[in-house]
């Protein structure tokens, strides 16, 4: 049974941003899948609640430099 969540995110200016953030989230454990987008200023995404949680996930956005609103 896998959870979907959509978090605001500041400080993506660009494809790359995202992709920084697709990759940093996509590395957790238990992540299925994840969408940034720079210009909703969200990300989306679903992941096994078995595996990891929000909070692991807004973790790792923010580790990659970006802030959870």
């Amino acid at each position: 049974m896998s959870e979907s969540a959509s978090i605001a995110v500041t400080g993506m200016k660009c494809g790359g941003c995202e992709n920084t953030i697709n990759t940093a989230v996509s590395a957790i454990a238990g992540v299925l899948a994840v969408k940034a987008s720079h210009q909703e200023k969200r990300v989306d995404v679903e992941f096994d609640p078995d595996q990891t949680d929000i909070e692991a996930i807004e973790d790792a956005i923010e580790d990659a430099g970006f802030n959870v609103e």
